[in-house]
């Protein structure tokens, strides 16, 4: 079994309106499912979506109701992890009214196939769930799997959205359970998931949500023009030999980038080239510039060793604290604590800083080895701390 429990996107400020959304579907749920009594279930039934002889007011209240906690607790789970993120990226208003939508438009498609009736915030969660494709298709999504032993894994957001969570749940499996009765909406899933898709790549195409390098319509640009299709501005027109000096005189139109953004965009093609000092130089001028900045995963900790192996301990142990920061449950956390541990030990004198670090380690640390030397470590650090002991 295959979880998803978070991202990689840090927030820029509260999401509020997501908090909102979940908090009245809690509220909600406890009235109708479990204090209301008779009176509550009546008015479930009220506001639940009938396809046969649908009114327009259950296309919003179906959206709020549920049928159990395990469908609440999925539903606001799938919210938690994506709604945020979409939320911080449109603004609490903007959100709201596109959650609303989506859940509508799931609610339609559902009765035009349907006559039996709908409940349930799946709709409007799928619209969101494709809008966070469109607008990170680059982040990392944390899955938890559970399949004999329990482990924690990254995965694209391409991948688990697209292969995992619509193709794999909505189309693929329900054909492989023909013969079992399921109350699924898979079509209000599907309907959500396509208005999430068009209505967000809409929003970007039109300005009406802020551009970045990192976003769907940016991904798909660049790759135009490495590729040369036509309208990508670096294809070549069709009927007649194109000289060199006519393709300089039509530059590519580069993406407007924030100094910010420049500097993540030019540490990361230095890690693709392997020039890991320039990368690491690039990385440490975003820091100055923006102490809350982060890479994604793997480059984050790919200049953090590099820093590390080059004897620049302070610089190197900022990287890992900012790798911890924004990346706080990737399966290599415990790894990197150590790491952390160690450089504040033997390099640094911080002798605080590496028992936190350490204690946390061994919490988490699973390889014999690695937890000998953290325990061995952490008598050395004891040493320097009076009053503390391998177990304070």
């Amino acid at each position: 079994m295959l979880i998803p429990i978070g991202t990689e996107v840090r927030l820029r400020r509260r999401p509020a309106g997501n908090y909102a959304l979940m908090l009245l579907n809690i509220l909600i749920f406890l009235y109708t499912d479990v204090v209301g009594g008779a009176a509550a279930q009546h008015q479930k039934a009220l506001w639940t979506l009938y396809a046969a002889v649908p009114d327009l007011g259950q296309y919003i209240t179906y959206q709020f109701l549920h049928g159990d906690w395990l469908h609440l607790l999925g539903n606001m789970l799938f919210l938690w992890i994506f709604g945020n993120a979409v939320c911080d990226r449109m603004g609490s208003i903007c959100y709201l009214l596109f959650y609303l939508a989506g859940g509508v438009f799931a609610g339609v498609v559902f009765a035009a196939v349907s006559n039996n009736g709908l409940l349930g915030a799946s709709g409007s969660i799928a619209a969101v769930t494709t809008a966070f494709l469109v607008l990170y298709p680059r982040v990392r999504i944390t899955m938890l799997l559970w399949f004999f032993v329990i482990t924690a894994l990254q995965v694209p957001a391409v991948v688990v959205i697209v292969f995992k969570i619509i193709l794999w749940d909505n189309v693929l499996a329900p054909r492989l359970e023909s013969g079992i009765v399921s109350n699924v909406a898979y079509s209000a899933h599907l309907g959500g998931y396509a208005f999430g898709f068009c209505v967000g790549l809409s929003m970007l195409a039109l300005r009406a949500l802020p551009r970045n390098q990192f976003d769907l319509l940016a991904v798909w640009n660049r790759w135009q023009r490495r590729a040369g299709l036509p309208g990508s501005g670096g294809a070549m027109p069709q009927g007649r030999p194109v000289r060199v000096q006519e393709m300089a005189s039509r530059p590519l139109e580069p993406l407007v980038l924030s100094p910010a953004e420049r500097l993540r965009e030019e540490a990361l093609e230095r890690l693709a080239a392997r020039d890991l000092g320039g990368a690491a130089d690039r990385y440490l001028e975003l820091r100055r510039m923006d102490a809350h900045q982060a890479l994604p995963r793997e480059a984050q900790l790919e200049v953090a060793n590099y820093l590390a192996q080059a004897q620049r301990h302070g610089e190197a142990a900022d990287a890992y604290e900012a790798f911890l920061a924004a990346y706080r449950a990737a399966p290599d956390a415990p790894q990197v604590q150590l790491l952390l541990g160690l450089i504040y030990s033997r390099y640094l004198g911080e002798w605080g800083r590496a028992a936190e670090h350490l204690r946390s380690a061994l919490g988490r640390l699973v390889q014999a080895g690695q937890r000998e030397l953290a325990e061995a470590e952490l008598r050395q650090v004891a040493a320097h701390l009076p009053g503390e002991g391998l177990d304070s």
